[in-house]
């Protein structure tokens, strides 16, 4: 099993950052592919991000491809994503989510936090 808990979440305005969190436990996350999706009101989970946990290798959807950056840190076993320049079409709850080995961008992870409300403002 593996654990997953989202942070950071909250209201910004156009043109603002943020930074969430997702701390992980568990099993080893050396051959996971750590993501993060999103999901606006009527919509649809959407990929957003991914990171491989041993390579580090990185994926971004177009819509955030230069705007956001995935990252994670070993040590404290936690994937990062840095949002700026954000919009108000990124507003929806953002959620971690891990898969063994594979890098996907349909929501059908292994595992899943319990996501992060983000709302930006115009």
């Amino acid at each position: 099993q593996v654990q997953l808990v989202e942070s950071g979440g909250g209201l910004v305005q156009a043109g603002g950052s943020l930074r969430l969190s997702c701390a992980a436990s568990g099993r080893t996350l050396s051959s996971y592919v750590l993501h993060w999706f999103r999901q606006a009101p009527g919509k649809e989970r959407e990929f957003v991000a991914a990171i491989t946990w041993s390579g580090g290798n990185t994926y971004y959807a177009d819509s955030v491809k230069g705007r956001f950056t995935i990252s994670r840190d070993n040590a404290k076993n936690t994937v990062y994503l840095q949002m700026s320049s954000l919009k108000p079409e990124d507003t929806a709850v953002y959620y971690c989510a891990a898969n063994f080995v594979v890098l996907t961008t349909i929501p059908k992870c292994n595992y899943w936090g319990q996501g992060t409300q983000v709302t930006v403002s115009s």
